[in-house]
């Protein structure tokens, strides 16, 4: 039997998904997403910039003061202020980002990658003397040259950082790509490898996954995908996605999601879009009439490999233009009214004028409305209801 491999999450909706513009969160938002994503089990929780100021110091010791199961992280710059600020707030971990493309390196810096590798020599030792492990944040490494990645694992590893991050920074990566440079630094490295995927090209759970499959050790998420333009990779996603394609366990239970996703989107002021994978509203909804004759035959003709139960949801079958009878017969079971054929086909007729004209679903007294326009309906309707 084939032993279960296991991936870090390292989860950033309070650092990269607040970042995303517009969103800010409150302390006390910060406590209650920190609260509920170490309720699921994620092992590693990314939850500020101590850099910002004094109040977002306050709220990372307010997270950390919390006494989480979850390891907690900070970021910062390879700079000796910026790391200055990480003292004392109770956090074990903190990335120290560099970029390592030549294009930052020169146009964003005015540097070269000697003095890349001269920060990681003196910044990575200074953490460490703190009592603050350290993950080196490779931004843009996307865009880097692969050789001078290795030259910074080894360099990273030698002044005693434990992990370097692997940021796809500009969302530019694809999973073959993605799988191919991991592989490469997997086998030319031992240190721990972290995937920090950014949704530009629609790709950061597919290079996430890539990431896992070469190698990587852990992978950045966030919440619904919030963060920097585009977004990262969405937790819920990357979760299912290893489980269920690959095999590969994180320790997260998803199963009250739900919650944590109606806080996020709260909180954040971005609401879940009707149709996002796993998480909207429609995404076990069935409205189809061969789809929910299936569906009602046998869960598994159009469920896939997710069970909505895994995330705290439910298939949802609605009534609307694509409908076949079966679908509407079975509403009207729900509301205690059997239909003859013909009134469930006159039914059908006007459900499809009303979703096409409201551009809504119908609700149960829309539906009972449309019984009690058939001919003779009305009075059978009313003598049920006095039976009840």
């Amino acid at each position: 039997m084939t032993e279960k491999r296991y991936i870090t999450i390292d989860d950033t909706t309070l650092r990269d998904g607040e970042q995303s513009a517009g969103v800010a969160f409150s302390v006390d938002e910060k406590m209650q997403i920190a609260r509920r994503l170490d309720a699921l089990g994620i092992p590693e929780l990314e939850i500020g910039i101590p850099a910002m100021g004094e109040e977002e110091r306050d709220s990372i010791r307010a997270v950390s003061a919390m006494n989480l199961d979850a390891t907690l992280l900070v970021w910062s710059r390879m700079r000796a202020d910026d790391l200055e600020h990480c003292r004392h707030l109770g956090v074990g971990l903190a990335d120290l980002s560099i970029p390592v493309s030549d294009q930052q390196i020169s146009r964003k810096l005015g540097r070269n990658r000697d003095w890349v590798l001269d920060e990681i020599k003196r910044h990575v030792p200074a953490a460490c003397d703190m009592g603050i492990e350290v993950c080196v944040g490779g931004e843009d490494a996307s865009r880097a040259d692969t050789d001078f990645l290795l030259q910074v694992l080894e360099t990273a590893q030698a002044a005693g950082a434990r992990r370097f991050r692997f940021a796809d920074t500009v969302g530019v990566m694809e999973p073959f790509g993605m799988m191919n440079i991991m592989q490469c630094l997997r086998a030319n490295s031992d240190i721990e490898i972290e995937m920090h995927a950014h949704d530009d090209l629609g790709m950061a759970t597919a290079n996430t996954v890539a990431a896992v499959m070469g190698g990587a050790t852990h992978v950045n998420t966030t919440v619904h995908g919030l963060g920097e333009r585009a977004g990262n990779a969405p937790l819920e996603e990357v979760v299912m996605a290893l489980r269920h394609l690959y095999h590969i366990e994180t320790g997260v239970d998803l199963s009250s999601y739900n919650g944590l996703s109606t806080l996020v989107s709260d909180a954040s002021g971005r609401p879940v879009a009707w149709h996002k994978s796993l998480v909207g509203h429609g995404a076990f909804t069935h409205e189809a009439g061969i789809h929910v004759d299936g569906l009602l035959k046998d869960p598994m003709n159009y469920q896939g490999v997710v069970d909505p139960v895994e995330l705290g949801s439910a298939h949802r079958l609605i009534l609307g233009k694509h409908s076949g009878t079966h679908a509407v017969h079975q509403a009207y079971s729900e509301l205690g009214l059997t239909l003859e054929h013909g009134q469930a086909n006159s039914i059908l007729a006007s459900i499809r004028s009303f979703v096409t004209t409201t551009k809504r679903i119908p609700d149960h007294a829309d539906l009972r409305r449309f019984y009690e326009q058939l001919p003779d309906a009305a009075s059978a309707c009313r003598f049920m209801e006095m039976s009840a």
